[in-house]
């Protein structure tokens, strides 16, 4: 199949056009920047954005499958305010979906997130909710993926749990409540992968997560303990946390705001982990604990 992977040279984009290459797939990643050094595999590259639907429409052209994967973390407070997660997640979603209908792009894989819902708590959860419903209401074969947390190398996940903690002692906010179900990227790319090359996914809603559901805590703790340091953790209400998130939003160079710290109430796991359909069970998946050295 010849795929189009919008932010094909992102963490998720890399993993996933890499990927579609070995399988024999001709690939394109779409970014406004691209840097074709981040493959390992045979991939071509393409400029637009798909904020601004005349540079990237002709993009979709002869493509039989995409992939719409450019996004905005929800970890961080995103330049421009929250409102750049509807231009980004909710405009982008419909630019790439009118631009695979005017070019009869067969498959549409949207890549969403656990709790997407337009009438959620954060701006980057109601815009990607508002996003599935433009996919949903389209005219193409769509398949949509919500994951929890994924990891691997080149992620945020650590790096981000780093930024709020300190090795040794360390108060966080929802340490023993907020939960993740973090999914290694050499597991879930090639889910992404199957989706496209069975069509009894057309039309589904996957949510996807790992082997194995850690707090905000135990993230922080399996984080130090890889770099060979200890950590105590106290636990901070969240309430507390959405207050210094309104006070140090404003504040330039702190990527951090309420919305973030909402996001702290949130829990990211799957009540039934639909990694199962695409014949992976919890032991075939890799843990973070595994990935990190720390098992």
């Amino acid at each position: 199949m010849d795929v189009l992977v919008t932010g094909g040279d992102g963490f998720v984009g890399r993993n996933l056009c890499d990927e579609l290459a070995e399988r024999g797939h001709d690939v394109t990643a779409l970014s406004r920047d691209p840097d074709p050094s981040v493959f390992e595999a045979d991939v071509d590259t393409a400029i637009g954005d798909v904020t601004a639907y005349d540079s990237m429409k002709e993009a979709f052209a002869g493509r039989d499958a995409v992939f719409n994967l450019v996004a905005l973390s929800a970890l961080y407070q995103p330049s421009g305010g929250e409102e750049r997660h509807f231009e980004v997640h909710l405009g982008g979603t419909e630019n790439a979906v009118r631009a695979a209908e005017e070019h009869g792009v067969e498959r549409f894989v949207q890549m969403s997130a656990l709790g997407a819902d337009p009438q959620g708590p954060t701006a980057y959860i109601r815009a990607k909710g508002e996003a599935e419903g433009v996919v949903r209401d389209s005219a193409l074969d769509w398949t949509i993926f919500r994951p929890s947390v994924v990891f691997g190398d080149g992620d945020e996940f650590a790096s981000f749990t780093k930024m709020l903690t300190t090795p040794y002692v360390t108060g966080l906010p929802g340490a023993d409540t907020v939960r993740f179900q973090p999914i290694w990227i050499g597991d879930f790319a090639p889910m992404l992968v199957d989706s496209i090359e069975d069509g009894g996914h057309v039309g589904e809603t996957y949510e996807i997560g790992g082997p194995a559901v850690l707090t905000l805590g135990d993230v922080t703790k399996l984080v130090y303990r890889a770099e060979g340091k200890s950590v105590s953790v106290i636990h901070i209400p969240t309430s507390l946390a959405k207050v210094g998130g309104t006070l140090i939003g404003p504040i330039p160079l702190i990527p951090f705001g309420p919305n973030q710290a909402r996001s702290l109430e949130i829990d990211n796991t799957v009540a039934d982990n639909d990694a199962t359909v695409f014949g992976r069970t919890p032991a075939d998946l890799r843990s973070f604990a595994d990935y990190l050295g720390v098992t």
